[in-house]
């Protein structure tokens, strides 16, 4: 895992690959967010947006006041969740390209990840070659990151883990170009746990593979919140893209095992009102050297009216920023 010394040596080799006007300001790995150098980037998943009742995605994202903004592509990429005033975005194109960079720019807001949904145990040879085809349109967006999927469907997990070494070696060397990073989300039964990610991340052996950080996955796993905060800091050094949620248990059972998933519809939270104290993630994550984004990924807002959860929404960033120290 590298140090965070080690890191800064890298963001500052990775800038070199960031292209246009909108991507000159960017470094791929270690991204600025417009309000300042030391600034993180509030952000939501695109899929949430559909929520706040707004016909348009820019709209939305002005409304509940997110700086920034998580993109799902399809295999065909197209962006299922992420709308213009006329439709959806597509990326097969240059012109949908150009669209997308001339939009996003418009409205002021920052892709701050790609997020790609793998079958790397079925169809290696094809994600492969997606992954290759996202990181050049990334590039050309200024986008620094890209979340993966690696869930195994089949395999038992020792030789899932060899497989997942493999072709995720292959995605970064049919990026080296870009200089785009790849982050593995920690989610499920297999990438949340650290004994899964510490041999994944050895031996892929990049600094260009890291995580998505999703801060109540570990907590969702069983860990203990005191062990959750631990881990944030282990794997500090290798977040490129994060996924903020949070979980409210009932007090006695925040310090014990749990078993996976225990009681998580119930207990799923508004990130200010929950367990996670993210002045300590935010504090976590600034000691590593990480300046890309605090991406906002909230999974009940379907059970909200678009007045709730644009109230959720809004009130959620506001939280982040105060705790980033601006706004």
């Amino acid at each position: 895992m590298p140090s965070p010394s080690t890191r800064r040596e890298f963001l500052g080799h990775a800038g070199k690959f960031c292209i246009g006007a909108t991507a000159a300001s960017l470094c791929c790995r270690h991204v600025q967010a417009a309000a300042g150098p030391t600034t993180l980037c509030t952000a939501v998943r695109d899929g949430m947006l559909r929520y706040t009742g707004e016909k348009d995605s820019w709209s939305a994202l002005k409304l509940i006041g997110a700086e920034g903004v998580e993109v799902d592509v399809q295999e065909d990429l197209a962006l299922p969740a992420l709308r213009h005033v006329a439709g959806k975005y597509c990326l097969a194109t240059d012109a949908g390209i150009e669209q997308l960079r001339k939009d996003a720019a418009t409205a002021g807001r920052r892709i701050t990840a790609f997020c790609l949904r793998n079958c790397f145990e079925e169809r290696p040879e094809v994600e492969i070659k997606l992954c290759a085809q996202v990181a050049r349109i990334a590039q050309a967006l200024g986008v620094p990151a890209i979340r993966l999927d690696v869930v195994p469907k089949q395999l038992a997990r020792p030789e899932f883990l060899k497989l997942a070494i493999r072709t995720l070696g292959k995605v970064v060397a049919a990026s080296e170009s870009t200089g785009v990073a790849w982050a593995v989300e920690n989610h499920g039964n297999t990438t949340n746990d650290p004994a899964f990610l510490r041999p994944l991340f050895a031996g892929v052996g990049s600094q260009r593979l890291g995580l998505t950080l999703d801060t109540g996955n570990f907590y969702w796993f069983g860990s203990p919140l005191s062990k959750v905060y631990e881990l944030y800091e282990a794997f500090a050094p290798r977040v490129f893209h994060t996924h903020i949620k949070s979980i409210r248990y009932p007090a006695e059972w925040r310090e014990k095992q749990r078993p996976v998933g225990w009681k998580y519809d119930d207990c799923e939270s508004a990130i200010d009102r929950g367990d996670i104290d993210f002045a300590r993630v935010v504090a976590i994550l600034r000691k590593a050297g990480y300046k890309n984004d605090l991406c906002i990924e909230n999974e009940f807002l379907g059970k909200l009216s678009p007045a709730q959860t644009v109230e959720t929404l809004t009130r959620e960033l506001q939280y982040l920023k105060r705790l980033r120290g601006q706004g």
